[in-house]
Order: structure tokens, then C-alpha cells, then sequence
């Protein structure tokens, strides 16, 4: 296994890039020999410090709907649960976005998710090697939705199936849970037999629905990539371009880009708000989000902000305020003693000051006049 401090997708070491699917006859992704030492541009993109010690995305399950989720990955280990067989990755993306999402701190690598104590479920939306249908992922936000996710991340976009996907992000949001998902596909030249890389514009689902947070990428430079379709205007803009993640199977790290990997870095900013103030229904914490990213011609998502936005909430550490009591509060009324003295010292400054003007001007009048009195 050996270390970089450095991962750019423009960088000579490189990192192996993450697919979204593979080819019939290909063998499943290897686990990465290489181990990003350096923290990644997103962490300061996002100010995870700061966000950090508001929420973690502790008693959150983010259910992960893609290619499936290892289980075995280190910096998810032990908090990933799977329907099914899922808990298998083939292709290697799904292990990647959840790592995004919630990956634990590890020795020795800067690399770690956005909501580190949330929980995973891996629902398959596809097949083992990443080949997908508006049904498979429609199914799949119901199973994700059923087993108790509050945050459904959605990996794919689809153009087929559109009142089954429609359907189903409405069955999520009776049960209170917020669909994220890529405003379109990711544009990758080895996918192109897939149909996931078109680029021409229009309406994908699930982010289409309106209950839907869709998302778009940029990279560490603030741009867009220029073969990005525009087919309506996108919820929000997230970290997406250049990231890095963990795979299937040990220690080493991935570098990918595309819109489903900001649209992982969103679902996981809703898993810290939803941690940080539990009492946020799914259309609030969507709400929250979005009046609280910087303003642009895609609104940036500013994690920090929402987390401590006015009527933010204080998380699970301060439970027991229920109701009118969670409101904002004003400070108790302040005792009147100093602000008494703090006249009185005013007031006795300003006397002084005037003496002392008084007697600039009487003492040089009174010297001239010898200190007679006027008139005489």
C-alpha cells in the first residue's frame, strides 16, 4: 500500500478513478493500493471544522440507493446496514458515495465524510454492474423509505418511468424522509454504452420531482464542467468535481467527479441538519438548505449556515425543549445596579468636562480684568 499526500485529478500520482458501471464482461473493481494522506479541498469548501462541532450526523440512517455499499470498507465498517444484497459493490460507486456521506475518520488519511456518525442503509438501485431502470430505483426509494431512512440519496438519473419515480418520492415524504439526487447524469466516456453519460438536456428523474433535492457539481476551482446539461434549473451546487472517497475493499481511496457525487456531499449536509435539530421535517431540512446556500447561478451549498441558522435547533444535547420552548429566546432582563452606575460615572465626567471648559474661558477673562468685577 503506498501514500500520497495528493490527490487533483491532475495529479501524476492519480488515484483510480471511480465508474458508475461496467461493461458485461468486466471484472468487478479492485480495491485501491493507494492512500490519500492529505485532507481534500472539500473539507475546507464545506467547513466541516466548524460544522463539526454543531452535528456529526449521529441517530441519522441515510439510506445509499446505487451499485450497493461494502460493508467491509474500514471507514464504514460496522455501521452499514444492506436489504438484500447490497452490501456487495461490484462497480465500486455506491461504496464511494457512501464513504462521502459518512465515512469515520482513519489513521493516517485526511479523507472522511461529511456526516462521519450517521448510519448507512445500502438499497440496490441497480444491477451488479451498475445498469439501472426508473422501477429498479423507484423500488428502491419505497424499500429505503419503508426501512426508516430520513435521507434518501439517489445515485442515478433517469429519464423512464417518470410517475413511478414521481410515486415514490411522494411515498418517501409521507414518511418523512428527503429525496437527494443528481440533477443529470455523470458525463464519463467509459460509460457511454450505458446511456448514463448523454449529455443532451432534459428532465431527469427522480430530481425532477419537485419534492426533490436536485444537485449539480463543481470542483476545487468553483467552475462547472463545461459538458454539464442544464435541463431545468437545479436545487442547489455541491462539491462534486475531483472528490475523493473509499472503495470496495481496503484501506486505499478513489477520485471521482460528476453531479450524483455532490448530489452524496448534499445528503450528507442534510444528514448533519437533520442530526443537529431532529425536529426538521424532510421538506423543512430541504427548505433550510436551500435558503442558506450563497447565492449564485446554481445556489452553493453553505453547510455551516444551515446549521446554524436563526431557529436552528440544538440537536439531541439539549432535549427536553419541546414546542414554544425550542423557539429562540430572548435573554432574561439584565439587574439595573450597573447600568445605574454606569450613569452616574457618565454624568459625573460630564461635569467635570464642563468645569474644566468654564474655566478656560473665565480664568483668562478674569485675568485681564484683574478679577474686578465687570463694570466697576
Amino acid at each position: 500500500m503506498t501514500t500520497t499526500p495528493v490527490f487533483a485529478a491532475t495529479d501524476p500520482v492519480g488515484l483510480p478513478p471511480v465508474r458508475s458501471i461496467l461493461q458485461k464482461d468486466e471484472e468487478c473493481a479492485k480495491p485501491s493500493k493507494t492512500v490519500a494522506e492529505a485532507k481534500p479541498w472539500t473539507r475546507s469548501a464545506m467547513d466541516l471544522g466548524r460544522s463539526w462541532r454543531l452535528s456529526q450526523g449521529a441517530g441519522v440512517l441515510v439510506a445509499v440507493v446505487d451499485t450497493g455499499v461494502d460493508q467491509s470498507a474500514p471507514a464504514l465498517a460496522g455501521r452499514v446496514d444492506a436489504v438484500g444484497d447490497a452490501a456487495k459493490d461490484c462497480v465500486g460507486h455506491g461504496s464511494f458515495a457512501a464513504g462521502l456521506i459518512a465515512a469515520a475518520p482513519r489513521p493516517g488519511t485526511g479523507v472522511v465524510g461529511i456526516a462521519p456518525q450517521a448510519r448507512v442503509l445500502a438499497v440496490r438501485g441497480t444491477d451488479a454492474k451498475g445498469y439501472t431502470s426508473g422501477g429498479s430505483l423507484a423500488g428502491a426509494i419505497r424499500t429505503a423509505a419503508d426501512r426508516g431512512a430520513k435521507v434518501i440519496y439517489v445515485g442515478r438519473a433517469s429519464v423512464d418511468e417518470r410517475r413511478a419515480l414521481t410515486e415514490a418520492v411522494a411515498y418517501a415524504m409521507e414518511r418523512d424522509a428527503l429525496v437527494v439526487a443528481p440533477a443529470a447524469p455523470d458525463i464519463a466516456p467509459e460509460d457511454s454504452e450505458s446511456g448514463q453519460s448523454d449529455p443532451t438536456a432534459r428532465p431527469y428523474f427522480p430530481a425532477f420531482v419537485p419534492q426533490v433535492l436536485s444537485v449539480v457539481d463543481y470542483g476545487p476551482g468553483g467552475g462547472r464542467p463545461e459538458s454539464a446539461p442544464d435541463a431545468f434549473a437545479p436545487d442547489l451546487a455541491a462539491p462534486g468535481d475531483s472528490v475523493v472517497s473509499v472503495g470496495p475493499g481496503g484501506e486505499g481511496h478513489f477520485i471521482g467527479s460528476g453531479s450524483s457525487l455532490a448530489a452524496a456531499s448534499v445528503a450528507g449536509a442534510a444528514a448533519l441538519v437533520r442530526a443537529h435539530d431532529p425536529k426538521l421535517t424532510a421538506a423543512q431540512t430541504a427548505d433550510r438548505l436551500e435558503h442558506s446556500a450563497y447565492p449564485s447561478d446554481v445556489p452553493r451549498l453553505d453547510l455551516y449556515a444551515a446549521l446554524s441558522a436563526v431557529g436552528g435547533g440544538s440537536g439531541p444535547a439539549a432535549a427536553g425543549e419541546t414546542g414554544e420552548d425550542a423557539r429562540v429566546r430572548l435573554p432574561e432582563s439584565a439587574s439595573p445596579a450597573p447600568r445605574n452606575r454606569a450613569l452616574v460615572i457618565a454624568a459625573g465626567s460630564i461635569g467635570f468636562l464642563l468645569l474644566v471648559a468654564a474655566a478656560m474661558v473665565v480664568v483668562p477673562r478674569g485675568r485681564r480684568r484683574s478679577w474686578r468685577v465687570a463694570g466697576r
